[in-house]
């Protein structure tokens, strides 16, 4: 008769007994003669340790076995073999049986901390410690194989331990997912807020904070889309239109603090808005000589609620006759102005007007229309006046697009027409190259500048386009000369002469 136990964390332990300890063999009969008393008292005492050995001795065993782990027949999974008989002292198999009984135990616990850790998917937010408590889980592993248990015992519970404070941390990392969610919220990158705020919930399902940074978290792709469009509709003006998306992002998103001050902002636009159309209004009627009306409609724009100071203040200007006969006689000056070309001045006593009311249209209008007209005629003044800068390409360009902007202007006027006359011509002359004879010694390395090197010679022509040219002469031991000259323009030097005469003389310290 025989056992096998077989107890493995990997199935890789497997300890095996044999019953069959002692075999029994008759004596040879003696003819005529009884065996001796003593000799049947030790059969006796024989036969019941072997029957403690076959029914006792299995029972203790298998009462430490862990239920957890399955049982391996070893008829079927190991190769028929012949085993040794255990020299294993009964209490020695006991007590080994009783260290393996509470290595199982902590491993037990162990099992259940990892189970707890991996729901609460531990590997994001602390891979290296649970992978070191994993380790010394394996360790506790290996002692095991070898059926010694307490050193297992030992390593099982430094991982179990090691678990336990992972367990320990949840709250603090709960509190610091939760913070890092809600800052990709504020960046608006939904992907890790959701990763978060779901990792979250998985410490803690009950979490307010963690189901309304979910909900926020799905919806904030479609609420930055909504914000754009928003946002743009509002910087056209479109103000309704822009309330109107702002309370659809509210109603997707009912924590977004950033939508109730819009819906708030974009209300107060809007009034701001129909104050301003109805002050325009008035100013308008005021324009027009009917003072009464003007009267009216800025009484209209203070009754709505915002700016009614502004309005009063209107009212009263309208009341003031001499505030209307300054205006008046601005206007007359400003006309003059214009008709003259002369648009700074126009744009000066546009802000005279603007400062005694920065609400009246006229003012705001030609004072923009003004101040453009005044912007080219300063460039067109100091393109005629520097014209060898037209050698740069850039700088020809701007000025092509300057001269084409005043070419489009309707009923230019005669200054403006006579410095795009002047303009165009110096375009023309700007691209007509021009012969420039260079003299040297053939000693001086000649570098024109913005052109490219010239070399060692003693005559040379050059063709250059109409501009201001620099040329730098070199030579070994001689001091550097340099040239400074206009090509074209009536500026044309006769020779570029570049010699390096002047030794260095060396000095020693």
């Amino acid at each position: 008769m025989s056992e096998k136990n077989s107890i493995n964390q990997d199935g890789a332990e497997a300890n095996t007994g044999n019953s069959n300890d002692f075999q029994f063999t008759q004596p040879a009969p003696v003819a005529n003669n009884k065996p001796p008393a003593w000799m049947w008292i030790g059969v006796g005492v024989l036969s019941l340790l072997a029957l403690a050995v076959i029914f006792v001795l299995p029972g203790i065993v298998s009462e430490y076995e862990l239920p957890l782990e399955r049982r391996v027949d070893v008829a079927t999974s190991q190769p028929a073999q012949t085993e040794p008989v255990s020299t294993i002292s009964p209490f020695e198999e006991a007590q080994r049986a009783r260290q393996r009984k509470e290595a199982q135990d902590i491993l037990a616990a162990l099992l259940e901390h990892q189970d707890e850790l991996e729901a609460l998917e531990v590997e994001s937010w602390a891979a290296d410690d649970y992978e070191t408590a994993l380790e010394q889980a394996s360790i506790g592993d290996d002692y095991y194989r070898t059926q010694a248990f307490v050193d297992a015992a030992n390593y099982y519970v430094d991982a179990r331990d090691q678990l336990q404070e992972l367990l320990a941390r949840v709250p603090q990392v709960m509190e610091t997912t939760l913070a890092e969610g809600q800052s990709a919220l504020a960046a608006g990158d939904s992907g890790i807020a959701e990763d978060k705020f779901s990792l979250a919930l998985l410490f803690n399902p009950e979490s307010a904070a963690a189901q309304q940074g979910l909900q926020r978290a799905r919806s904030l792709d479609e609420v930055n889309s909504l914000f754009a469009d928003a946002d743009q509709l509002a910087e056209d003006g479109e103000f309704d239109a822009a309330r109107d998306v702002y309370r659809q992002i509210a109603s997707l998103d009912s924590y977004n603090e950033q939508a109730q001050a819009r819906i708030e902002d974009m209300s107060a636009a809007i009034q701001e808005a129909e104050f301003s159309r109805v002050m325009s209004r008035g100013y308008s009627l005021l324009d027009a000589g009917n003072p009464e009306e003007a009267i009216a409609a800025f009484q209209e724009a203070a009754n709505l609620g915002v700016n009614a100071d502004q309005a009063q203040a209107a009212i009263v200007q309208t009341e003031n006759e001499v505030a209307n006969a300054q205006i008046s006689a601005l206007r007359e000056r400003i006309a003059e102005a214009e008709a003259n070309e002369q648009w700074q001045q126009a744009v000066d006593l546009y802000d005279e007007v603007l400062a005694i009311d920065p609400n009246l249209l006229f003012a705001t209008q030609g004072k923009d229309y003004a101040g453009k007209r005044a912007q080219l005629d300063r460039l067109l003044v100091y393109a005629n006046n520097n014209p060898e800068r037209f050698a740069d390409p850039a700088v020809y360009q701007e000025t092509i697009d300057v001269y084409y902007t005043g070419r489009g202007i309707e009923n230019p006027g005669p200054v403006l027409t006579s410095q795009l006359n002047e303009l165009e011509s110096l375009l023309e002359v700007s691209q007509v190259p021009i012969d420039v004879s260079f003299i040297s010694d053939n000693f001086t390395d000649v570098v024109l500048l913005r052109h490219g090197e010239l070399g060692l010679f003693e005559q040379k022509t050059l063709s250059l386009k109409p501009g201001r040219y620099v040329a730098v002469g070199s030579r070994a031991g001689y001091r550097e000369v340099r040239e400074e000259f206009v090509v074209g323009y009536g500026q044309t030097p006769e020779a570029v002469v570049l010699r390096c005469e002047e030794r260095v003389v060396a000095t020693s310290r």
